[in-house]
């Protein structure tokens, strides 16, 4: 049983997960509460919650696995994140892996949101995971979260190789941004979209970021700009009465980009499946819209859950099992030498 500890950000999350069943159980303590009256993650809150929450879920873990007594490794996200929230994840899974005895991995966050959408799958028939999962390699997956926006591949050997990441804001902070210009609270991503569903996805001509079919970057910074540009055209009274349409044909604007770029990757082909991740993938437009994408191309999609779409320890558990790479790093580093791995890239 894998012992997987999450803090890169604003939830602490703890789970555990058997490989011949799934997960066994999982904890996450949100503080959204407390980041959304200052409009945006504060860090020195995120580190203190941190402090104060993962004990007790790890508590309910030793609880759920007779005392850590099932524990045969523990996994802790090492990177990317907020350096102060990840130290915190990490002192735990260090303290425990020497306390236990046990192997320790670091999992890439983002390593952890690739695999993600598989864990439905695993779950639904643990013994035949790997066969089934051997069918739907290569694999495309676009993570789209707050704080990172990438399409990348699963290959046979289950290596990921990034295709592309965005030159500037992720989709998810260009959601954010954009609601805080609209005056809507914190996190601005479903409030976005709730407005939107009253209004007209065409009303405004947002830009779609970076043009080219044959470059896969991402680039949201100018939709931004556009929509600030646009408000400063409009008295209060218009963007009121205005704001459903506003923010129906910015989402639209975002949700259109990331489904072009992961089409545009999709025609170079040689994919048997198309995954879905990060906080972002909650959207509706963007799951029905890749939907419509890979079915018109005869390809699986595989969208993570929305337990799993956001900060979570189960996809991290998940990964140290379900990734090669993780797991060889299991086996072959020690406690002492695991340290915060800063960056987008998915070491």
């Amino acid at each position: 049983m894998i012992l997987a500890i999450e803090t890169s950000c604003d939830e602490s999350a703890v789970a555990l997960f058997d490989p011949a069943v799934g997960l066994r159980a999982e904890w996450i303590h949100s503080q959204i509460a407390i980041h959304e009256r200052h409009g945006g993650v504060v860090p020195d809150l995120a580190v203190r919650e941190h402090l104060r929450t993962l004990e007790p879920l790890l508590e309910r873990a030793r609880e759920a696995s007779d005392n850590f007594s099932q524990v045969t490794q523990i996994a802790v996200t090492h990177g990317p994140g907020l350096a102060g929230c990840l130290a915190i994840g990490l002192a735990s899974a260090k303290a425990l892996a020497l306390a236990l005895d046990k192997p320790l991995a670091g999992v890439n966050h983002l390593r952890g949101h690739v695999f993600s959408p598989f864990i439905a799958l695993h779950a639904r028939a643990p013994e035949s995971f790997d066969r089934e999962l051997a069918g739907l390699l290569p694999h495309l997956a676009l993570v789209v979260s707050g704080g990172n926006t990438l399409l990348a591949t699963l290959d046979e050997a289950r290596r990921i190789t990034v295709l592309s990441t965005t030159r500037d804001d992720a989709a998810g902070e260009a959601l954010d941004k954009g609601a805080k210009l609209l005056g809507l609270g914190y996190p601005g991503g479903p409030l976005v979209e709730k407005l939107a569903a009253g209004g007209k996805p065409d009303a405004y001509d947002f830009p779609r970021g970076l043009g080219p079919k044959a470059e896969l970057d991402f680039s949201f910074s100018g939709l931004k700009t556009a929509l600030r540009y646009q408000l400063e055209k409009m008295t209060p009274p218009e963007i009121e009465a205005r704001k459903a349409d506003l923010c129906a044909s910015y989402q639209q604007a975002v949700m259109d980009a990331l489904v072009r770029k992961a089409g545009a990757a999709i025609q170079r082909g040689g994919f048997r499946s198309i995954g879905l991740s990060g906080g972002v993938a909650n959207n509706r437009n963007l799951r029905e819209a890749l939907g419509a994408l890979a079915g018109k191309r005869g390809l699986p999609l595989f969208a993570a859950e929305p337990k799993h779409t956001g900060d979570n320890a189960g996809m991290i558990a998940f990964a140290a099992w379900a990734d090669p790479e993780v797991r060889f790093q299991a086996l072959n580093a020690g406690a002492a030498a695991l340290e915060i791995a800063p960056g987008q890239e998915l070491a």
